[in-house]
């Protein structure tokens, strides 16, 4: 991520109360949180997506919650991207991930989009997974429980308390890259 360019910050997850408070939901919490704590309102509304502009630290930025579902969230963030002539490398994604432990953070630089449907999206729109990602983990459910369940169900008493947090360490995970670079953030967060 060169330090000149405007940064795009995308959390995702659904439009909603319904889904308001569910696993899948912790990028647009993560977001949330990043606008509360560097005053960047999310007042803006284009190509289905939820936007505001800001700076964090002396980097400008643009905090984005796309609207379209999650299995739809690349083309709402590829039309944004494109309009404020954001390269996929100066992504930043925020997302659920069933394949951690519930509150592991794992920075990745780039890849597939390993079974989640909304990187999956945004591979397709941009033509390639070239983005960092911001990793959250919500633990993946015993064989009992099909796992859309899980990640639509909303968190557990024991997790709702471990919930803050995490979503304030991704929030420092993000601010890190953003601050120090890729392999800070990746140095500092990957670890634990």
């Amino acid at each position: 991520m060169s330090i000149e360019r405007i940064r795009l910050i995308v959390g995702l997850g659904n439009p909603g109360d319904k889904y308001a408070k569910t696993r899948h939901n912790l990028g647009f919490m993560v977001v949330d949180e990043i606008a509360d704590t560097y005053s960047i309102p999310l007042d803006k509304q284009k190509f289905d997506a939820l936007f505001g502009c800001g700076s964090i630290n002396g980097n400008p930025v643009i905090l984005a919650k796309p609207m379209a579902f999650m299995n739809r969230s690349g083309p709402p963030t590829q039309k944004l991207a494109q309009y404020f002539n954001i390269l996929c490398g100066d992504m930043l994604v925020i997302h659920d991930d069933i394949d951690l432990t519930y509150g592991r953070i794992k920075i990745k630089e780039k890849g597939g989009h390993g079974g989640h449907n909304g990187i999956r999206s945004l591979i397709d729109a941009f033509g390639g997974g070239d983005f960092v990602r911001i990793r959250i983990g919500i633990g993946r459910p015993d064989a009992r429980i099909h796992v859309v369940g899980h990640v639509l169900e909303r968190f557990s008493a024991d997790e709702t308390k471990h919930l803050n947090p995490i979503i304030t360490r991704a929030r420092d995970a993000t601010v890190t890259i953003l601050s120090n670079g890729l392999k800070q953030g990746m140095s500092q967060f990957n670890s634990n």
